[in-house]
């Protein structure tokens, strides 16, 4: 596994982390047994990696809770990173005056007294241009180290844009996948703010693992999607299964691509069993000519950059 720093907070992380949306999860995922849920979490540490991303609402608070027990007596090795705005009951609600309560019980669920970022997750838009108090309440609870560094979970280059101009946010999370590229073109500017950068989403929601066609259906989260947007993504994937290398897969050439912009700091991959997980995390041992980089950018300009895919 190789490390990145994430921005200026001095923190050193995998370049592959682990996405623990799916944990203990079965209101937007599959279920998953918390013994097996806990396997996962120590054959992560078993390979090196150290950044674990997780939020409140993740399986109701399980996913913390299950990362809490799981990282038990290894706190000193890991990188928690946490979110506020989706609430263990499923509601949304960005009052700032709840920032701490939410940063508290995510203490107990995780079981540590401190975390090392805290990000709006996908807060309203007015939120990011600095006028209210949010950066602030975080800003106090870095200074009384309950967390190390915050910043904010978004989906758009405005977004960033917005964040960098007007707060003094150290990490943002930003979707990010071949099929959703529009966010690197505010890349160099948080290079610049030495802001960190977690990419989520990296697969599009699995998508771009290759075993799913326009006459896939789902019952989770994914289900949101209409057939339309099943069959355009269909379309693109013999074009990406071409540039698969010998020995590779098509998850490990989609984490490799983002993994090629060095301003991205960790991406992090939802995992459902073992297998998942080493391929996932053996995106970092390779990387991708500067060639191949370019043609993955091509496609994307041409075939979704003027009629993008929802999410």
């Amino acid at each position: 596994m190789k490390f990145r720093q994430l921005g200026n907070t001095g923190i050193k992380v995998s370049e592959v982390g682990f996405g623990a949306w799916q944990l203990g999860n079965a209101r937007d995922w599959e279920a998953m047994e918390d013994n097996q849920a806990i396997r996962l979490v120590h054959a992560a540490l078993d390979q090196d990696c150290n950044f674990f991303d997780t939020a409140p609402n993740y399986g109701g608070g399980k996913s913390e809770s299950l990362l809490g027990e799981a990282l038990s007596g290894r706190r000193s090795e890991v990188v928690i990173n946490s979110k506020f705005g989706h609430h263990p009951d499923n509601n949304l609600d960005f009052d700032s005056r709840k920032i701490r309560s939410s940063v508290e019980g995510s203490l107990r669920r995780l079981k540590t007294d401190y975390l090392d970022s805290v990000l709006l997750h996908n807060p309203p838009f007015e939120i990011l241009t600095g006028v209210t108090d949010h950066f602030d309440v975080l800003e106090s609870l870095k200074n009384e180290g309950k967390i190390r560094a915050y910043g904010a979970s978004v989906d758009s280059a405005r977004e960033m844009v917005e964040l960098i101009r007007n707060t003094k946010s150290q990490v943002i999370e930003v979707m990010f996948n071949i099929f959703h590229q529009e966010p690197r073109t505010a890349f160099t500017m948080a290079a610049e703010k030495n802001v960190g950068l977690i990419v989520k989403v990296p697969l599009d929601s699995g998508w771009l693992s290759g075993k799913y066609d326009e006459n896939s259906v789902f019952t989770d989260i994914r289900s949101r999607w209409d057939q339309d947007q099943l069959r355009k993504r269909a379309e693109l994937l013999p074009v990406l299964k071409e540039m698969v290398e010998p020995g590779e897969s098509l998850v490990q050439l989609a984490l490799r691509y983002i993994l090629f912009y060095q301003e991205v700091s960790t991406v992090i991959p939802g995992n459902k069993n073992l297998k998942q997980l080493i391929g996932n995390l053996s995106a970092s041992d390779k990387r991708i000519s500067a060639e191949k980089a370019e043609k993955l950018e091509g496609i994307w300009e041409e075939k979704l950059q003027a009629n993008p895919l929802e999410w």
